[in-house]
């Protein structure tokens, strides 16, 4: 090896050393190196955002469309970093907790149903977006409540820290006065809705039809057809990563660019699923099958 005259050997030799140093810790810096000091991920999760991320009992892990695409990146990671064993550890999250458990490493993916918002962006990161979702209500059929004007003057449900309660506050301002009742996840919220407490329940189509489809009394609703937004959700991971980011978004992409997860979607959406072995008969969108398509995480 040549040296230029300004450098001794055993300098040039330390800057070796210290530049093949730096490569290595910027190879397994962040949450690589988390992940493989542990030898455990950390995966954020619901209980009952049916098909997502639920719970079919208080002591079983959850299962799920997101939650199977999180376990691919799982065997991604677990095969970068060459580890014979990798644990899959879960934690439940809630919309107001998800960023900063997420910022604060006590997980590392949050695999349920977070909508992709350029606000959002500015605290984490996204991966290509896996589903799109209408904002829409939920309504008895008895109600009598056909649009989002019929709820004039109603006490509308909504879970607390969603996108939702934004929507429905900036439907206010194009005349619709409702008041709002906050529940603490899905589940509780369509409680208010079940027990009259609230004439509507504002939410993700998809999730309501989850919560729907799981009700013995399911024929007495319905969700009405106007949509306030269309919004992506996407697995959120932390910013500032890139080595980690390039494994969930390679993984993500994959799926969709061979086929992979269409088959996905059909086992959680159009099959029947557990608890009640019942069928969300909820065939995909068009926007979703432009997603796959052509991958992206663009934020609303």
């Amino acid at each position: 090896m040549h040296f230029p005259r300004a450098f001794s050997r055993p300098a040039a030799l330390g800057i070796a050393l210290a530049v093949a140093c730096g490569a290595a810790a910027a190879q397994d810096s962040g949450t690589l190196r988390k992940i493989k000091d542990s030898g455990t991920i950390q995966i954020g999760s619901r209980d009952t955002q049916i098909p997502f991320s639920y719970k079919t009992s208080a002591d079983a892990a959850p299962i799920g469309f997101t939650n199977e695409i999180c376990l691919k990146i799982v065997e991604a990671v677990k095969a970068r970093l060459n580890l014979p064993k990798l644990d899959v550890r879960y934690t439940l999250l809630n919309s107001t907790n998800r960023i900063p458990l997420l910022q604060n490493g006590t997980v590392d993916l949050d695999c349920a149903t977070t909508t992709n918002t350029t606000q959002r962006q500015q605290q984490v990161d996204f991966a290509p977006s896996h589903f799109v979702t209408n904002i829409t209500a939920a309504v008895k059929k008895s109600s009598g409540i056909n649009s989002f004007a019929d709820l004039q003057g109603k006490t509308v449900a909504t879970v607390a820290g969603s996108t939702s309660i934004q929507l429905l506050r900036g439907a206010r301002k194009n005349g619709i006065d409702v008041q709002e009742i906050a529940g603490k996840d899905t589940a509780d919220a369509f409680l208010l809705l079940a027990s009259d407490r609230a004439a509507a329940y504002v939410l993700d189509d998809v999730q309501l039809a989850g919560l729907i489809a799981n009700q013995p009394n399911a024929g007495d609703y319905k969700l009405l057809k106007e949509s306030l937004r269309q919004e992506p959700y996407g697995i959120m991971l932390r910013k500032d990563d890139p080595e980690f980011k390039a494994i969930v978004d390679q993984t993500v992409a994959g799926l969709m660019k061979s086929g992979e997860i269409d088959k996905l979607y059909a086992r959680w959406f159009t099959q029947p699923i557990p608890p009640r072995n019942v069928s969300l008969d909820f065939p995909m969108s068009d926007a979703v099958r432009e997603t796959y398509k052509n991958p992206n995480n663009k934020g609303v």
